[in-house]
């Protein structure tokens, strides 16, 4: 392990153990929900227009994060698991995910990297929906293409695909719904359900169950 990291755990070890910081030692994985989301935007606002010291920052703030949940995970009085899992967690599940890497599978470009990638996730989640693992509380925009994104790769394609100017064009329904005295981001989480909605019907049909 690198020192700096070595040294973030003890940081944070010493922070949360007695004697430590009453704050940090009071924090639960809820309480630290709302930190994390905005430690995740202020880093995509360092990747959009911020410098390199910007980014560097913010990534250490994210690192935090994860430091921080997996020290309190240790805590638990029945489940508890450390940093070093996690991290085993992820490489594993990369390992298992890229078989064109680590295996004796071939990819030819990108396309062949998400088929592989969408067809082990399926294996192992063996039942269910292509959208379930979505967050609840993604933003709407980012949660509709996701669902989008995934649909399609099911070969449920509910995209249009025409149009130029989409930004513009996206723009222009949030100024026509605040004149209509409607909630914009509202109407499209009612909108990304009833997309759902078709997704897991169409999932569920006769073609998906193999009886057609």
């Amino acid at each position: 392990m690198s020192d700096g990291l070595q040294r973030l755990i003890e940081v944070m070890d010493r922070l949360r153990s007695p004697g430590g910081c009453p704050w940090d030692a009071e924090q639960t994985h809820e309480s630290l929900v709302k930190h994390a989301i905005e430690e995740v935007y202020e880093l995509v606002d360092a990747i959009e227009g911020g410098s390199r010291v910007d980014l560097r920052e913010e990534l250490g703030d994210v690192l935090l994060q994860v430091v921080f949940h997996a020290r309190i995970a240790e805590e638990h009085p029945t489940d508890s698991f450390d940093l070093d899992e996690v991290a085993g967690l992820v490489a594993d599940k990369l390992v298992k995910r890229h078989p064109h890497v680590f295996g004796d599978e071939t990819a030819t470009g990108v396309r062949d990297v998400h088929e592989t990638w969408e067809r082990i996730k399926a294996e192992s989640r063996q039942t269910g929906s292509v959208l379930d693992g979505l967050p609840r509380d993604m933003p709407a925009l980012a949660r509709a293409q996701k669902v989008l994104s995934r649909a399609s790769r099911a070969g449920i394609d509910f995209r249009d695909p025409a149009g130029v100017g989409v930004g513009k064009a996206i723009l222009d329904l949030v100024a026509r719904a605040e004149a209509e005295g409607r909630d914009a981001e509202g109407e499209l989480r009612s909108a990304v359900r009833a997309l759902e909605e078709a997704v897991r019907e169409v999932e569920s049909g006769p073609v998906a169950n193999g009886t057609a």
